[in-house]
């Protein structure tokens, strides 16, 4: 094997080095499988993390919570109803401040998120499975390090907008007919 090649690979090439490129097919291997893993959970992905911050009952209301995870509050308004409605959580008042809610996992939400959890674990061991387990360890903490100074240099309030804003003018491509000879 030759110094530009890896294996499974035949050849290296400038998009092995290309940031965007390596975390653009990492994260659609990552997406790919958590969506399957969340699917029966109100919301999906989002549903997800709604039900984490639940369980972990983290300080701070609904609002807040629609703040750091990017989500319209509308729409995280809707997404809370279905997942008190499938029994997941329940909206509590603040004792520190009663005009605001804390969402709290339920005894049935705290067990879907640990059975869910675990499936992600599992499945993020699997896309990361090419990292023996010290560089996992080491590829995780970078990764939370990067993420949370770029969410402060550049905080999304609503992903919804961001993904319009990022591309306001996506339209699915055509394909294109084969000329005729």
């Amino acid at each position: 094997m030759s110094a530009t090649q890896r294996p499974g690979m035949e050849t290296s090439d400038a998009l092995d080095s290309d940031l965007g490129w390596t975390l653009g097919v990492v994260f659609r291997a990552y997406v790919r499988t958590v969506n399957a893993l969340v699917s029966h959970l109100p919301g999906g992905p989002r549903g997800y993390q709604v039900l984490t911050a639940a369980a972990q009952e983290l300080p701070g209301g609904q609002g807040a919570l629609a703040q750091r995870l990017g989500v319209d509050k509308t729409v995280m308004t809707y997404l809370l109803d279905d997942l008190e409605q499938a029994g997941l959580v329940e909206r509590r008042p603040d004792p520190a401040d009663r005009r605001n809610k804390r969402i709290v996992a339920t005894e049935r939400g705290r067990a879907t998120w640990a059975e869910t959890q675990t499936r992600l674990e599992h499945a993020e061991e699997h896309v990361l499975a090419p990292l023996d387990p010290a560089d996992r360890s080491v590829f995780r903490e970078l990764l939370r390090k990067l993420a949370v100074h770029a969410n402060a240099l550049d905080p999304v309030h609503d992903t919804c907008r961001l993904v319009t804003e990022l591309a306001p003018d996506t339209a699915p491509v055509k394909p294109r007919r084969s000329p005729r000879h």
